[in-house]
C-alpha cells in the first residue's frame, strides 16, 4: 500500500520526520533509495534538511520521492533573523522544555567549546517552532551521528518526540565520544550500516543506552541488471576505474602510486577517476607529479547513467580506503557494491568494514591501506589471471545479490522504524 492510497477507514499512519544534512546530495544516494522505499513500504516522510542542494542535478529517485522537504536556516550569523524570532516564540511557550535544551546545549558546548552548539540548538528550536506544526510528525530520525543528529536531539527536548538516528563512517569516528555517547543514551534507537561500526558503538556505550542495530544499506540491483558488459578477457590497454569523493580517507595517492609501478613494469593502461572533493587540488598534482596526465583522468561529478557507461567498460575497479588523520574512514563504499554488481572485480583495503562485503580471494582482493606494491601486485593479479577473474567476477555478483538488495534490507530497516515509533 503506497503512503498516498491508504484505506479511508483507516486511520493515517504517522509521519517520519527525516533531520539531513542535505537533500539530495549527488553523494548520498543510498540516502534517496532509502526514503524512496520505505515510501512504496506505506512510510509517510518529511525531510527537514540543514543545506539546500549544491550540485545541479540529481540521480532519478530523488525524483520519485513524494516527501516534502523543508530547509532550515544553514548559516548561524545569516540565520539570526529568522532563528531568534522562532526560538523566542518557543521559549516562550515551552519555558521548562528550552530551558532544558539550553542546559544540554551549554554543558555540551563546554566540552567541544564548538559555536555550532548553539547554532544546531537554533536549527531545532526554528524546526519545532515553525516547521513542525501541522506535519504529523511522531519520531524524528537523523542520517549521520554528528550535526543531524545534534538538531534532532535539541529538537526532541523542545518537542517532546523521540528521535533515534543512523551513524555512518566520518561522523562515528571523528565524533567526540562524551558527545557520541550522550546522543546514544538519549535516542530511542540507534542504527548503523556495518558491524564493524555496531561493535565500535556498542563498546562505547559500555551497555548503557539504546538498542544499536546493524542495518546494511546495500544498493538497488534493478539498475545493475542487464547493465554489465558480457565477460570478456581483458586486453592492454587495461580499462581501471576508481569513483570517490577526493577525500584522505579514499587513499587515492595510494591508487595512483600503484598505477604508477604498473606503468614502470610497462603495463598499458587507462584510468578514469570520478568524482569530485576537497582535495582535488592535491590529487591532480600527484598525477602530474607521478607522470600520469595520459593515463589517468579526472572525469568530475556524474550522474549515475554515465557512471554506469564507465562500470560496463571497465576491466578492473581499484579503491584505496585509508584511516584519514584526523580517525575519519569509510564503513562499506557503494561504489565496491555497484562495481561487484556490474561484474567488474575490485581491489581495496582491508579497511574499516570492507571485508564484510569484499572476502579476500574469494569475491575480491584486499590489501593493506598505504601499501602501493601490493596494490600494484593485486591489480595486475586481476587484470592478467584469466581463472582468478573467472572465479571472483560470479562470486562477487553473488555475495552482493545475497547480502546487499537494499529491496530486502529495507524491510528490517522499516521494522526497526515501526517499532521505533510505537514504543
Amino acid at each position: 500500500m503506497s503512503a498516498d492510497n491508504h484505506h479511508p477507514n483507516l486511520p493515517t499512519p504517522p509521519v517520519l520526520g527525516l533531520i539531513l544534512k542535505g537533500f539530495p546530495r549527488i553523494s548520498e544516494t543510498f540516502i534517496s533509495n532509502e526514503i524512496l522505499l520505505l515510501e512504496q513500504l506505506g512510510f509517510r516522510i518529511h525531510i527537514f534538511s540543514m543545506r539546500k542542494p549544491r550540485e545541479n542535478f540529481s540521480h532519478n529517485s530523488v525524483r520519485n520521492i513524494k516527501a516534502r522537504a523543508d530547509y532550515l536556516p544553514e548559516s548561524l550569523l545569516e540565520g539570526l533573523p529568522v532563528l531568534l524570532p522562532a526560538n523566542a516564540a518557543l521559549a516562550a511557550r515551552k519555558p521548562r522544555a528550552f530551558a532544558v535544551a539550553c542546559k544540554t546545549a551549554f554543558r555540551r558546548f563546554l566540552r567541544t567549546r564548538k559555536s555550532a552548539t548553539w547554532k544546531h540548538l537554533l536549527q531545532a528550536g526554528y524546526l519545532v517552532e515553525k516547521l513542525l506544526p501541522g506535519t504529523g510528525v511522531a519520531h524524528l530520525h537523523a542520517h549521520f551521528a554528528h550535526s543531524p543528529t545534534s538538531v534532532a536531539m535539541f529538537a526532541s527536548l523542545l518537542s517532546g518526540i523521540p528521535f533515534s538516528f543512523t551513524a555512518h563512517a566520518k561522523d562515528i569516528y571523528t565524533s567526540e565520544p562524551r558527545q557520541l555517547r550522550e546522543k546514544m543514551a538519549r535516542a530511542r534507537v540507534v542504527i548503523t550500516c556495518t558491524e564493524y561500526n555496531r561493535r565500535y558503538l556498542s563498546a562505547l556505550a559500555n551497555g548503557a543506552g539504546s538498542p544499536i542495530h546493524r542495518c546494511y544499506h546495500g544498493i538497488d540491483l534493478k539498475l545493475f541488471d542487464g547493465a554489465a558488459a558480457p565477460p570478456h578477457d581483458p586486453r592492454p590497454p587495461y580499462r581501471i576505474l576508481t569513483v570517490a569523493r577526493l577525500t584522505a580517507k579514499k587513499g587515492l595517492p595510494t591508487v595512483l602510486q600503484a598505477l604508477k609501478k604498473l606503468a614502470e613494469q610497462g603495463i598499458d593502461f587507462q584510468h578514469d577517476l570520478i568524482g569530485d572533493g576537497a582535495d582535488r587540488a592535491g590529487i591532480l598534482a600527484v598525477v602530474k607529479q607521478l607522470g600520469l596526465e595520459t593515463r589517468s583522468h579526472w572525469r568530475g561529478v556524474l550522474p549515475h547513467e554515465k557512471v554506469l557507461e564507465y562500470y560496463r567498460c571497465s576491466d578492473l575497479f581499484v579503491l584505496g580506503c585509508e584511516v584519514a588523520a584526523d580517525g575519519d574512514r569509510d564503513g562499506i563504499p557503494n561504489v565496491l557494491m555497484e562495481s561487484m554488481a556490474m561484474g567488474v572485480p575490485v581491489v581495496s583495503t582491508d579497511v574499516s568494514a570492507i571485508p564484510e562485503l569484499v572476502q579476500h580471494e574469494r569475491t575480491g582482493l584486499l590489501v593493506p591501506p598505504g601499501r602501493p606494491d601490493a596494490m600494484a601486485q593485486a591489480m595486475n593479479r586481476l587484470l592478467t589471471d584469466t581463472h582468478l577473474r573467472a572465479r571472483i567476477i560470479p562470486a562477487a555478483k553473488d555475495r552482493v545479490k545475497q547480502n546487499f538488495d537494499n529491496r530486502i534490507l529495507v524491510t528490517e530497516l522499516a521494522g526497526i522504524y515501526r517499532q521505533a515509533m510505537v514504543v
